[in-house]
């Protein structure tokens, strides 16, 4: 399970996230590309844009099965 506080730095605001514990694996940039991007210097995949209708933070969600459980969805929602 994601842990907010290993939240990575580049993700954006939002409830969202990825943490340290991502492996690369390319699972959520194939699955919710809209969403994830790749760090090229890290070798992590961070949240780029938070989804915002009920598709996309359904494809958001599917992205969540994750091999590593890198990606959580508790972060801070903005107001």
């Amino acid at each position: 399970m994601a842990t907010l506080s290993e939240r990575l730095p580049q993700n954006v605001p939002g409830r969202f996230y990825v943490d340290s514990t991502c492996i690369d694996c390319d699972m959520c940039r194939t699955t919710a590309p809209e969403f994830f991007r790749r760090d090229d210097e890290t070798g992590f995949s961070y949240v780029y844009r938070q989804p915002v209708t009920p598709e996309e933070v359904a494809q958001a969600e599917e992205a969540r099965n994750c091999p590593t459980d890198s990606i959580g969805n508790d972060g801070l929602v903005e107001p």
